[in-house]
């Protein structure tokens, strides 16, 4: 069958490949399911494999199959599967729990102390740029019939889930922590999909952008009662004073000079949620001692997110169906480019990061009616 694959450390060399088909005997325990791909989202990670700036290939491969972000269909399951079933829409957990680490031992392999580490089309396990895969149903998340047109989205949604829910549990320390106001910063797929999670919260939020309004993301922003501001006009500074004071700010503009500035203009008793991971050697000049003053004194607390567990996948298909609910049609606009089919992966590639672009996606497979 065919896939999309790099040879890991050999930038640009994405191609076209021919795969073995998976048997559901590479699942111990009779637990294996077959999952037809539909579509499959793309980012700067898939990106950055292909640049050969990291990226490993599953043992016994010289190549990895990319691909993080899937979305399918059951097509075959084990005998010992009894919580899907053929047609289901399926998303896979992508960070495996193959590891040493007590965190994998209890399935939190987001979590895990190791150095190596197992996720689907990135590090050691093939993705889900390909026709079809197998994968235990223990790492499998159903979707409602009702997502199918956006479920490709689930998996930036954990992302968004996994930072707010340790927002929240870091504060449980509080006994009692209400937040009211939150600083979105970027604009992109994960800053809309993190304005939505606090929005579906009850938070007042302010989401910042680096272009002048109006656009589609800036009209996003608006059109679910955020609002939206041009960094390049209104400073972080004055957003705190207008808007602030912002229990939660996170992050996900990928321009890491900005958190030190958002540490600054974080409320008391904030959490500041990091969801970028930025390469590079940018250095900035910060006041350190006002810095640690602040966070010592206000009981601030940072935290980054990334990858995410079976409970951020769940919680993400909760907020997507409210958001349905609550906003009919809004996840379907952040789908702006799609391309069909593996052969046009390349004009994928090509689209990500240009102007109007918000999630591009490859729909692999047509959906059945």
């Amino acid at each position: 069958m065919k896939a999309i694959a790099v040879y890991p450390g050999k930038a640009g060399s994405a191609h076209m490949a021919d795969i073995p088909e998976p048997s559901l005997e590479d699942i111990p325990g009779e637990r294996g399911v077959r999952v037809k791909v539909l579509a499959v989202g793309l980012d700067g990670t898939d990106v950055e494999i292909n640049a050969a700036e990291y990226g490993a290939a599953p043992e016994g491969s010289d190549f990895l199959v990319l691909g993080h972000e899937g979305f399918g269909v059951v097509e075959e399951v084990g005998k010992r599967v009894t919580e899907l079933s053929r047609g289901d829409y399926v998303v896979a957990i992508v960070r495996q729990p193959r590891g040493n680490s007590i965190y994998d031992r209890i399935d939190m392999a987001d979590m895990t102390t190791d150095d190596t580490y197992f996720e689907h089309g990135i590090s050691r396990v093939h993705g889900f740029l390909t026709e079809q895969y197998v994968e235990s149903a223990d790492h499998l998340v159903k979707i409602p019939k009702e997502l199918r047109d956006v479920g490709v989205l689930l998996e930036p949604t954990t992302i968004i889930e996994k930072g707010i829910t340790q927002a929240y549990e870091i504060q449980r320390r509080l006994k009692v922590w209400r937040p009211k106001r939150a600083a979105v910063l970027g604009a992109g797929t994960v800053g809309l999909l993190a304005t939505m999670g606090l929005l579906l919260r009850g938070l007042e939020v302010v989401t910042a952008g680096l272009d002048e309004p109006p656009y589609l993301n800036s009209d996003l922003v608006e059109a679910i009662g955020a609002h939206y501001i041009n960094t390049k006009v209104v400073s972080l500074e004055e957003a705190a004073r207008d808007h602030g004071p912002f229990d939660i700010i996170f992050e996900a503009t990928g321009y890491s000079p900005i958190v030190f500035e958002a540490m600054q203009h974080l409320g008391k008793n904030g959490v500041l949620v990091l969801s970028s991971v930025t390469g590079g050697d940018r250095k900035a000049e910060v006041p350190a001692d006002a810095i640690n003053l602040d966070f010592v004194l206000g009981n601030k607390v940072m935290v980054g997110t990334v990858n995410a567990n079976r409970e951020n996948f769940e919680l993400g298909v909760r907020d997507m169906a409210l958001a349905e609910y609550q906003y009919p049609g809004w996840l379907a606009r952040l789908l702006t480019d799609r391309v069909d089919g593996l052969s046009s992966c390349p004009r994928a590639f090509e689209l990500l990061g240009s102007e109007g672009v918000i999630k591009v996606y490859v729909q692999v497979a047509p959906f059945d009616d």
